[in-house]
């Protein structure tokens, strides 16, 4: 969660204490809409810097969420 946090925090321009909330409401969301077994490993994904998906490169992810929501 460090590094998605960090990464909000460079592209964004905001806190580190306002970026940890975001991606703590962020994952809360996806926990709400995922299908039970994908939800109940985004903890250990984040936790491991995405070592527990295969190597998920955070990075790539946080801009893939940034063009979804409009940021190019």
């Amino acid at each position: 969660m460090d590094e998605l946090t960090k990464l909000i925090v460079d592209k964004t321009g905001i806190s580190e204490a306002h970026a940890r909330l975001a991606v703590e409401t962020v994952l809360g969301f996806l926990k709400t809409k995922l299908p039970a077994p994908l939800a109940g490993q985004l903890d250990s994904i984040i936790a491991g810097g995405g070592s527990a998906a295969g190597g998920l490169d955070l990075g790539s992810v946080g801009n893939a969420l940034g063009g979804l929501l409009g940021k190019k």
